[in-house]
């Protein structure tokens, strides 16, 4: 049995490990912060979770397992809330993310400002009637 354990621990760790570093690879070559954000916030709360529920498979039942619990939710409440508002505060300081122009109008996009959007159908976007 333990050695069931300990197989599922260091298979949690390595992968909590894995996805760290792709975590950190995609910081450096997602092109925004934005999409940094959005990888980093998944990943981290995704990585760091699977490290910890190795160490959890490590500890056995103990006290240290009760704080690595408390650690896991504190982190599965706090990483993405603390990526939402990031993302929100600079969204509303003004930082614009980088979207490719495919015909699509954003509520976003600035040269939409004059324009509101009021309905769209499917993928393709309803201009308002002018009556």
């Amino acid at each position: 049995m333990e050695q069931i354990f300990d197989i599922l621990s260091w298979a949690a760790i390595l992968s909590g490990s894995a996805l760290c570093l792709i975590g950190a690879w995609g910081m450096i070559r997602l092109p925004d912060m934005y999409s940094r954000m959005h990888g980093a916030g998944i990943i981290d709360t995704l990585g760091v979770g699977l490290i910890l529920i190795g160490l959890i498979f490590q500890a056995g039942l103990t006290l240290v397992t009760a704080k690595l619990v408390l650690i896991l939710v504190f982190i599965f409440f706090t990483s993405p809330t603390a990526t939402h508002a990031l993302a929100r505060a600079a969204l509303n300081g003004g930082l614009e993310p980088k979207v490719m122009n495919d015909g699509i109008r954003l509520p976003i996009d600035p040269q939409n400002k004059e324009t509101p959007v009021t309905k769209t159908s499917g993928t393709k976007e309803v201009e308002p009637s002018k009556t």
